[in-house]
């Protein structure tokens, strides 16, 4: 796959803005499993390489478990995920899928069961940021980086 254009070059300001949005949602005060949570998911429903790899890592990096991670574009047939994680989830790919969704009241309701509504704003803008940023990446091509092979032991 090549790239289609460096973004980060393309429009210097474009990329502040959006870098701007995620200081923000970094800001928020949600906690970072639910940032996790938000922006994997997503990149998968989105088919962003780039961003399920930076996800995965970062995500075991702060600590989350390989189930956690792994499981979780089947969320719904896994009882890993707590009540909470379940509304973000079902929330992410309503708003994510928006078109094919409308954004169903029972989602709604899900949410609004487990987070005050600035927090569910906060949630809905780091969505919404993380499809921005999936939109870059694969309407660009951006390639993620590939990883060295294990040493055989």
């Amino acid at each position: 796959m090549q790239p289609r254009l460096d973004f980060q070059k393309a429009a210097p300001d474009a990329l502040r803005a959006v870098m701007q949005l995620e200081t923000y949602v970094q800001n928020s005060g949600l906690e970072p499993r639910f940032i996790h949570l938000i922006k994997l998911r997503a990149s998968q429903i989105n088919g962003c390489a780039y961003c399920v790899d930076m996800h995965v890592k970062e995500s075991r990096h702060d600590g989350l478990s390989e189930q956690w991670i792994n499981l979780m574009s089947v969320w719904r047939e896994s009882g890993v995920y707590d009540a909470k994680e379940r509304a973000v989830l079902g929330w992410v790919e309503a708003v994510t899928n928006l078109a094919q969704t409308g954004i169903p009241d029972g989602e709604f309701e899900a949410i609004k069961a487990h987070f005050s509504d600035a927090e569910i704003m906060n949630i809905t803008v780091a969505i919404g940021t993380i499809n921005t940023w999936n939109r870059l990446a694969v309407g660009f091509r951006t390639p993620h980086p590939l990883d060295q092979p294990a040493a055989a032991a």
